[in-house]
């Protein structure tokens, strides 16, 4: 019998039908259900409810019900543990979901029948280091940005690569995605979509002050480190979530994760027909 865990989208009533509809399912079979507190009582499934530190251990699947943004926190809170995860858009974009919420029980039958594929996706691993002081590693699927805080100029930010000081960029923030994080915030900034399965760092960024204004491509494995110059506090987010201001001589160090994002999958994913869809392309 498998574990599975769902992760409900906090505003959308429809996931908690959805999130309800599916609890009941899979508990008909024999299967356990695990849910994080906060969303168990937004589901009404406090029974199933779990701390998101004990959450991932031991799970099968993780199932998303929601947008891009609960992709997003079901990713952040699974990936270490390598749980695949299972996307049902309730959302709106829904470019990183593979489900729509009326196959959501077939996609766990296939799933538990072992009918599917999982496709993995580079994530980064991103490191603080406040008054010198190397803290914790992060994991994002989508991005790590530094930006001018919410009432403050531009910023000035060192960018180095591998221990190479390369140079220092004037602007509004710079973003270090992922391919998959090439179609978020990447791509309001005018960066390059590059097709997600790829492995490279994606370096952009937003409204430079300066001549040089393009991304960069870099490989996984480059470790870029980017430092706060100057007078001007930095905001720092990853996958949209605010992790504090950083001041002048605090910096980040960013580079590819060796865990992965597991995407499970129902049959092969035309990137370019994704897009032509999720953005509204014309076929001619």
């Amino acid at each position: 019998m498998a574990t599975v865990g769902i992760i409900v989208h906090h505003e959308r009533e429809q996931a908690a039908e959805l999130a309800r509809e599916a609890a009941a399912w899979l508990r008909e079979r024999g299967h356990e259900v695990r849910v994080p507190l906060q969303d168990a009582a937004i589901a009404g499934l406090t029974d199933a409810g779990a701390a998101e530190a004990d959450f991932a251990r031991g799970l099968g699947v993780a199932m998303s019900l929601g947008g891009d943004g609960t992709m997003l926190r079901t990713v952040d809170l699974v990936a270490a543990e390598g749980v695949p995860v299972i996307g049902v858009n309730v959302g709106q974009l829904g470019y990183l979901t593979e489900v729509e919420p009326a196959s959501m029980r077939m996609a766990l039958k296939r799933f538990l029948a072992g009918s599917y594929d999982v496709e993995e996706r580079m994530m980064l691993a991103v490191t603080v280091e406040a008054a010198g002081v190397a803290e914790d590693v992060h994991l994002a699927l989508n991005e790590a940005v530094l930006e001018k805080t919410p009432m403050g100029h531009t910023v000035r930010l060192g960018v180095s690569v591998d221990g190479e000081f390369f140079t220092p960029y004037a602007a509004d923030g710079l973003i270090v995605a992922t391919p998959t994080g090439s179609t978020a915030y990447a791509f309001s900034a005018r960066g390059p979509i590059v097709e997600p399965t790829h492995r490279c760092l994606l370096m952009t960024p937003v409204s430079p002050h300066m001549l040089f204004d393009r991304s960069l491509v870099l490989p996984p494995t480059a470790n870029v480190r980017i430092e706060v110059l100057d007078e001007r506090a930095a905001t720092l987010s990853l996958d949209g979530s605010n992790l504090g201001t950083l001041r002048p001589g605090d910096a980040i160090r960013a580079t590819g994760a060796q865990e992965s994002a597991r995407f499970v999958t129902f049959g092969p994913r035309d990137f370019l027909h994704i897009l032509k869809t999720k953005f509204g392309l014309s076929d001619r």
